[in-house]
């Protein structure tokens, strides 16, 4: 910084905003992101902009950096998810992380398949002059949205089957490891003839736990025929749809493991309108354990994701620079999805 930049405002003055970007040799706009604890902003800057603030006196106005930023004390959840179950238990854990912050959620549900998705997704978070916004899967995996949010500037938490962006904006769920357990235990319950049924192929964790299932089959000595590997659309009609096309088929599989629940049970439908009797004629196991598992019959063995804590761990991340915590350095236990055993799959 030369003598001349690193000048005070003129004697009696307040500093502006003005006087700490031209100190700073920065613009006006990357000020204001420092103040406002942007992530984007590199460190070397970030130290040079607070290195001017201290030197300068620069006091933010409160009222007027609030209405720079446009920020309310709302926190969105965007999202395309056809699991009413999975959306519910996501607000939950938000909900139990923004007790006592004076925080409050909206939510804003989108196809990512819209033509206006862009357009929709902007409205929102401008009208509702968002602190933040929490994406699950499959909105956060979509980068087009990604790049809108930090063009809008507004801090962001992305979940997602595996790691898309820096820690600071993540919430890992590893997907693989649940679906590759489901795997290794119909194998190891005397299962040859197993069968997959995926979600929407634009869902990574789709892609994710289809692999993980394969992958751990494999391993295990077993293949999974084309005619065994079925495209659902993580929905119950889905499910149920893809069970009658898999038990028609002249070697029937004896299990099948489906992505997520709703079509678990969209699969255990289909068996019983055929006249089979559950387990005894079909394994079925699920994906993520939604409350439901535990109560129907027979009890959905499934792997469970901790659904409500990965809402919770994605509004912690949102919340720390409003508490004085580095989000990337926010000691979280890592997301390992686990295998539920119960009642709905059997030895053969």
């Amino acid at each position: 910084m030369s003598e001349r930049d690193s000048q005070p405002a003129k004697s009696g003055k307040r500093a502006t905003i003005n006087d700490v970007a031209r100190v700073a040799q920065v613009s006006k706009k990357t000020v204001s992101r420092v103040i406002n604890q942007s992530p984007f902003v590199r460190e070397e800057t970030r130290a040079r902009v607070q290195e001017a603030i201290d030197e300068l006196g620069f006091v933010p106005d409160p009222q007027a950096r609030g209405l720079a930023f446009r920020r309310s004390f709302l926190v969105g959840m965007i999202y395309d998810q056809p699991s009413p179950t999975y959306v519910v238990n996501m607000q939950q854990g938000i909900l139990d992380a923004l007790k006592g912050s004076g925080l409050e959620l909206v939510v804003h549900p989108c196809s990512r398949t819209s033509p206006t998705l862009l357009k929709d997704i902007r409205g929102f978070v401008e009208r509702q002059r968002l602190f933040g916004v929490i994406m699950p899967p499959s909105v956060s995996e979509d980068e087009t949205v990604i790049e809108l949010l930090r063009e809008l500037d507004t801090p962001y938490v992305r979940i997602a089957s595996i790691a898309l962006d820096q820690p600071q904006n993540m919430v890992v769920t590893n997907d693989w490891i649940g679906a590759a357990e489901a795997a290794r235990h119909l194998v190891d319950l005397g299962h040859r003839r197993i069968a997959l049924v995926r979600g929407l192929a634009s869902f990574r964790s789709s892609v994710v736990r289809g692999q993980g299932f394969i992958d751990a089959l494999k391993e295990r000595g077993v293949n999974l025929p084309p005619a065994y590997d079925i495209q659902g659309a993580y929905t119950f009609d889905s499910g149920r749809e893809a069970a009658h096309a898999l038990l028609s088929l002249p070697e029937p599989p004896t299990a099948i493991f489906t992505l997520n629940d709703d079509m678990a049970l969209g699969v255990m439908q289909a068996a019983r309108e055929r006249g089979l009797e559950l387990p005894r004629d079909l394994s079925v196991v699920g994906y993520d354990d939604l409350p439901m598992a535990a109560h129907i019959w027979p009890n959905l063995t499934s792997v469970r994701l901790p659904i409500r804590d990965m809402g919770r761990m994605a509004a912690e991340k949102l919340l720390a620079p409003m508490r004085g915590v580095d989000p990337a350095r926010l000691q979280q236990p890592e997301i390992r999805p686990s295998l539920v055993v119960r009642r709905s799959a059997i030895q053969v």
